[in-house]
């Protein structure tokens, strides 16, 4: 019985992290059919350019609304109404031809993503024991890292070869098929638990400092990487001397290394998460700068790009678990707000890069990335240390919040004590 929940468990994140994909590749699908967007509904390029704007908000202010808004639904529910609500937004996307009309779907459909990926992530942990929890988040965001290495290129492509309309819809009938596997295979008693905490209490176990200091990380590491990412093109082919299409090679490394880096990154999540974020925040800094001071290096830069996208994308699945499990009793809710701080870097690394460029050029952008990941690093060391210990596996050390990964069913809680005065749980006895 084991064998076969553990095979239905397999399934099941197989099916989130498929899902994850067609989310991921949505998100980014404008970008490469941007200008034909912007003739087709007759704006300049750099009024479509606020379509990619308007997701990002979405996700970082919407994500979160509609999770509370939803906290007490039971989670596979949740993935089938964001699945289903993500096609609508990707289908009206593809017959709409008012701006406005299309930057407010986006807006919605970055919204219904943020609420995705925390429940995905949330789910994801509660179909394994807690020493693989990390590895089923990597899951996750495996599939958004994939979905920008293999999705978002053939999305371009058919937006091109095709109306760009084509594109959207194709997504949308990916969504229809990736809700239809959620509801065959992920189980009910693997995924919920009923009713859970109320938004007000799942806010005061978030609004606490070391769940903060956790957020505030994935803001500024996400920042700094995005503020080299955002203009890394211009940087190839004006500092590096890349031109053409060997620049697509490059991202190409990007996307390789960062689908291999989440998936190691889960590895060593399940093992010691707080100073998997602390090496890799370093490493992430020190590829910046040694991608700075190589100039006119095509070799040497291709190593550093590989370096930042393995090490960047590496700290996600941890830094994602350790968010969910400082929340405790408010990790479903602390899954999206993972999801919206990082999507609030992007868009502040993105803010950074145009005005580092337009103030001292491109040469400066992988200092002032390093810059700030070198910022983040006091805040990774002083929350390094887990909440939790990941062994022995014990009720306690279960997210009872699914019920027991073989059986689904419900396991009594036993919280653990806090201290009260800075709001980090109790040490626990040493394995």
């Amino acid at each position: 019985m084991a064998r076969a929940a553990g095979d239905r468990g397999t399934r099941a994140l197989a099916v989130l992290g498929l899902s994850a994909f067609v989310v991921g590749t949505a998100e980014f699908a404008v970008v490469g059919v941007l200008d034909k967007m912007a003739k087709s509904l007759q704006v300049g390029s750099a009024t479509a350019g606020l379509l990619v704007t308007a997701y990002a908000l979405g996700v970082c202010l919407g994500g979160p609304l509609l999770t509370a808004a939803t906290l007490r639904l039971p989670r596979r529910l949740l993935l089938c109404a964001a699945l289903g609500a993500y096609a609508a937004a990707n289908a009206l996307t593809s017959v709409l031809t008012g701006f406005t009309a299309v930057f407010l779907v986006r807006a919605f459909g970055g919204a219904v993503h943020g609420l995705f990926v925390g429940v995905a992530c949330a789910t994801a942990a509660s179909l394994v024991p807690a020493e693989r929890k990390g590895r089923a988040v990597a899951v996750v965001f495996g599939g958004i890292a994939v979905a920008n290495l293999l999705g978002v290129p053939l999305t371009t492509y058919v937006g091109h070869v095709l109306p760009w309309q084509h594109a959207f819809l194709a997504i949308a009938v990916l969504a229809c098929a990736a809700l239809l596997l959620v509801r065959a295979v992920v189980p009910p008693a693997g995924a919920d638990d009923g009713p859970r905490s109320s938004p007000a209490k799942q806010f005061r176990h978030i609004a606490r400092a070391p769940v903060l200091a956790l957020l505030a990380t994935a803001v500024l590491v996400f920042c700094g990487m995005f503020t080299a990412f955002t203009q890394l093109s211009g940087y190839l082919q004006e500092v590096v001397g890349v031109q053409g299409g060997a620049v697509s090679v490059y991202l190409l490394v990007f996307g390789a290394a960062g689908s291999v880096g989440t998936a190691v990154g889960g590895y060593f999540a399940d093992r010691a998460a707080g100073p998997t974020v602390v090496v890799a925040t370093a490493v992430l800094a020190a590829a910046l700068t040694v991608l700075h001071q190589l100039g006119p290096r095509p070799v040497g830069a291709g190593i550093c790009v590989a370096l930042w996208g393995l090490a960047g994308f590496g700290l996600a699945p941890a830094l994602q678990l350790r968010t969910i499990r400082r929340a405790g009793p408010g990790g479903d809710l602390a899954a999206t707000l993972g999801a919206s701080a990082g999507n609030a870097g992007i868009a502040a690394g993105a803010a950074v890069a145009g005005g580092v460029t337009a103030t001292h050029g491109f040469s400066a952008l992988p200092l002032a990335a390093a810059a700030i990941c070198v910022l983040t690093l006091p805040l990774t060391w002083l929350s390094r240390h887990d909440a939790k210990p990941l062994a022995p596996e014990r009720p306690e050390a279960v997210d009872l919040a699914a019920g027991h990964p073989a059986t689904g069913r419900p396991v009594p809680r036993h919280p653990a004590p806090e201290s009260p005065s800075s709001g980090f749980p109790a040490p626990t006895a040493p394995r």
